[in-house]
């Protein structure tokens, strides 16, 4: 397949996270996170500090590193860069929005869903023209 995006395989693909503490410690303790030979961690703690510029060059990093596979982003962080969220159209590494302890889930905001739903909403259209 000419056009399928691939994962290396020489070490494992790491999850990238940008989150609150909460959050990010939880994934930590679990054993999601990596700091490289450069001190670079896969992942950004999101307090009041953090600045959205900040945020947005985290994103852009862990887009373009070729050892990530998966960023996971918290829905209310994503909403501060949410023009980089929705303007991101490559398949790896994914983005995944996740809810967070003091800020729940919507799916109203959330890109991937609105995607999927744009997609099968066209499905459904294209399905009853036959």
């Amino acid at each position: 397949m000419a056009n399928t995006a691939h994962i290396p395989t020489s070490n494992s693909a790491l999850i990238a996270m940008i989150a609150d503490e909460d959050s990010v410690v939880g994934f930590l303790l679990a054993g999601v996170g990596n700091v490289d030979l450069r001190r670079k961690t896969n992942y950004l703690i999101v307090d009041s500090k953090t600045t959205d510029k900040q945020i947005e060059d985290a994103f852009k990093e862990f887009t373009t590193r070729t050892d990530i596979a998966i960023v996971l982003i918290s829905q209310y962080v994503a909403n501060m860069i949410r023009f980089l969220v929705d303007s991101y159209n490559k398949p790896i590494p994914a983005i995944l929005e996740i809810p967070s302890k003091n800020h729940p889930y919507d799916p109203a905001h959330d890109s991937i869903l609105s995607r999927v739903k744009h997609l099968f909403n066209a499905d459904s259209v294209a399905s009853t023209r036959h």
